[in-house]
């Protein structure tokens, strides 16, 4: 999948004038065929099938649907089990470029992921008084190690506010078949869904905000690793490690970042020589010595500690020079030229374009940041600001996405804990 792009100066995009968001529309049904009818072959290549609670009728009344994000089935997935009855979706603002008009028929809600948006929760009401349900994914990006994305905080307000059935969809294969890290490869595994209901109005209502968290952090707790290994899931294709330092990026051995290499089988690094195999199962093995991390989504854990300890010292910095687009309205990626992108414990600092742009971005804004690979094949992305003007930034030189999506991560987790601890002090 492609985005439209255009060439044009700092200037001239920021003259373009400013994008105006339409209220959502009730998907058509043609359209709504054609999706279904469109996903049809792929999720018959992945043997798809899906349970419901006992009694669940999927689309009966308008409903609130939340689902974990693996990768682009989920849609389709999603197109299967709830077809003919109509439901619009949340996506992010770059989904529109190019096709606006389309994406509205479908009865798409745009949003900027991982930031508060008021607008967001009017266009959702809308779309439930038009009896329309609504598929939201609440961890706004897909996963990078097969576990769960941070939630946002509080979601249980939102369950509130909407006061409509919530149901939840849980997918098992849907990683596994197609991860994001293994270069756009998709291998053969079985892939299906189980339909819950998650809470009723009732339960909303009677229940507290942290109830409700808690129960939608129970539900978002998963692991596609640790259940391929437990039901013995082969995933036999020879490419299953490329890509695979996307995510490994830092040396279990030597502690190195920058040398790791996922291909074919092997997953290896350039500095000290140690390198592992990827079975069958999903777990490394090291051709010699000891073994760190057979786990994957442990060794990511490893490195989300080892940003965390980088940052509590004062030694965490990201810094590289990048090819930077632009997004001020739903026509096109507006490519401005380079500048260079700087993450440290400030937040972020994107500077080019002859001085013109300098943009700042502090480690409050969001608990999470819009990382992603091979994003609409152009290539790794870091996209920090808004809706109204978001920066999509390509490195050019050799840093880790994954590592800077930690980072977001991990910062913002210790600035709000400081800053609530000087609120309290403060009350005190």
């Amino acid at each position: 999948m492609k985005i439209k792009t255009k060439e044009l100066s700092y200037e001239e995009v920021m003259r373009l004038p400013k994008y105006v968001s339409k209220p959502p529309r009730r998907p058509s049904l043609l359209l709504r065929t054609l999706v279904r009818l469109a996903s049809a072959p792929d999720l018959g290549s992945a043997s798809f099938s899906y349970t419901t609670d006992k009694g669940l009728v999927p689309g009966k009344e308008p409903c609130l649907i939340l689902m974990n994000h693996s990768s682009f089935i989920d849609l389709e997935i999603v197109s299967k089990i709830f077809y003919p009855h109509p439901y619009g979706i949340v996506c992010t603002s770059d989904g529109f470029v190019g096709k606006a008009g389309l994406m509205r028929a479908l009865g798409c809600v745009e949003t900027a992921k991982f930031s508060s948006d008021v607008t967001l929760i009017r266009d959702m009401e809308t779309l439930f008084r038009k009896r329309v349900s609504v598929l939201m994914y609440p961890e706004a990006s897909y996963s990078f190690d097969g576990c769960a994305t941070p939630l946002p905080r509080r979601i249980g307000l939102l369950l509130k506010r909407l006061s409509v059935p919530v149901l939840g969809i849980k997918t098992d294969g849907a990683f596994l078949r197609d991860p994001l890290y293994n270069e756009l490869q998709k291998r053969k595994v079985t892939v299906s869904a189980h339909v819950s209901r998650l809470f009723t109005v009732e339960e909303i209502r009677e229940k507290s905000v942290e109830e409700l968290d808690r129960k939608l952090d129970d539900f978002f707790t998963f692991d596609a690793f640790k259940t391929q290994k437990e039901n013995r899931i082969p995933v036999n294709e020879p490419f299953r490690a490329d890509g695979l330092e996307r995510i490994l990026y830092r040396c279990a051995c030597c502690g190195k970042e920058g040398g790791m290499r996922g291909k074919g089988t092997t997953l290896s690094c350039s500095f000290c020589g140690k390198s592992y195999q990827l079975d069958e199962y999903g777990e490394l093995h090291a051709e010699k010595g000891a073994t760190e991390y057979p786990h994957i989504p442990d060794w990511y854990r490893a490195e989300r500690d080892a940003v965390c300890d980088e940052i509590l010292k004062g030694e965490y910095r990201m810094e590289s020079r990048v090819k930077i687009g632009m997004m001020v309205d739903r026509k096109a990626i507006y490519f401005v030229g380079d500048g260079i992108l700087i993450h440290d414990g400030d937040g972020f600092r994107l500077t080019g374009c002859d001085g013109k742009l300098d943009y700042r971005q502090g480690p409050l804004f969001s608990y999470g940041l819009y990382a992603d690979y091979y994003w609409y094949e152009i290539g790794d992305v870091i996209a920090i600001g808004g809706k109204e003007c978001a920066y999509y930034c390509f490195p050019k030189d050799p840093v880790s996405v994954a590592k800077t999506r930690l980072a977001a991560e991990e910062l913002y987790k210790i600035r709000h804990s400081e800053r609530l601890l000087r609120r309290k002090r403060a009350e005190e």
